[in-house]
């Protein structure tokens, strides 16, 4: 692969290219390249086209990802970058994760202009948010709130919180450190009471399988302790064939050869949930993750397994 055809394929969101630049300043300090010679390729997505039904509507993983996948398939670019977090836990054939990114902060910012934190908010207020593992675990903990969906960037969502569309929403730390708008953030959730997405915070690049110039790029870029991390949480999701219309939580710490993983599904409504906890090596990540979903299935309330899938 020339320098000069180095193709990166991003959503156009505020997000998306800022992480997208975030490859691109990587990949050109790595190997040595002037900015010019990694092109940008802006990808609309479903997820980006259809705005006015929440996301459990229309579909599950993938809302984000496909469109650039097929890009990737007609060689129109060589390494899309992604929300590890929006990326199906089954990826297509012939695409594989050529690199993980250092993990950004992967919990959760609670974003308020009247009240200091979820404990705060009054009985009866409205909260908003796009995300079902939000809505589920803001519900478990305060179920006299009304969950709304909020979806639109970080901007948009701010704004309808002016409005007074809702008096609170949640977003992730990552993204508003990303976009330089942590001064937003009105409190960050401690991650034992709100457990992040699987994969929260953590920026995947995609290739095509057995590319090997474009392994070679992206190979420096590897952040191997949150590829551990990530490989857990994303194996857990799998077994539990998780999707956005399941409320499920994951998140691993490595420490040193060693790591912690914590899994959560809930309730559509919040009223049930199940944690599971699971320790060992960290090159046993795949497995751990998978040992940690089978407690699940094994003795979680059918009930919550039953409305997660539904």
């Amino acid at each position: 692969m020339q320098a000069a055809r180095i193709r990166i394929g991003t959503r156009g969101s505020p997000l998306a290219l800022a992480q997208a630049h975030e490859v691109r300043d990587r990949l050109a300090k790595a190997h040595g390249l002037p900015e010019d010679a990694i092109a940008i390729t802006i990808i609309k997505t479903t997820g980006d086209r259809v705005t006015d039904r929440p996301l459990s509507d229309i579909g599950g993983k993938g809302l984000f990802t496909k469109e650039i996948e097929d890009a990737l398939f007609a060689n129109e670019i060589d390494v899309a970058v992604h929300s590890m977090k929006d990326m199906q836990t089954a990826l297509p054939d012939g695409l594989a994760i050529g690199a993980t990114l250092p993990r950004e902060d992967p919990r959760d910012a609670f974003i308020s202009l009247k009240h200091a934190n979820i404990g705060a908010l009054p009985r009866g207020a409205v909260v908003g948010t796009s995300s079902l593992r939000r809505k589920s675990q803001v519900l478990s903990v305060r179920p006299d709130l009304s969950v709304i969906d909020f979806r639109g960037n970080v901007e948009t969502r701010l704004r309808k919180l002016k409005d007074g569309v809702a008096e609170a929403t949640f977003l992730a730390v990552a993204g508003l450190n990303r976009l330089g708008l942590a001064d937003r953030i009105t409190a960050i959730v401690p991650a034992e009471d709100m457990l992040p997405a699987a994969a929260q915070g953590a920026i995947g690049l995609e290739i095509r399988a057995g590319d090997q110039g474009a392994a070679a790029l992206v190979a420096p870029l590897n952040d191997a302790p949150t590829a551990l991390a990530v490989t857990a949480e994303r194996a857990f999701l799998a077994r539990l064939e998780g999707s956005c219309r399941t409320p499920i939580a994951g998140y691993a710490v490595i420490d040193g050869d060693r790591l912690s993983f914590r899994g959560q599904v809930l309730s559509v409504d919040g009223r049930q949930r199940y944690d599971v906890s699971r320790t060992g090596p960290s090159n046993t990540a795949h497995e751990i993750g998978l040992a940690a979903a089978d407690e699940v299935l094994s003795n979680a309330d059918p009930a919550i397994l039953a409305r997660s899938s539904a």
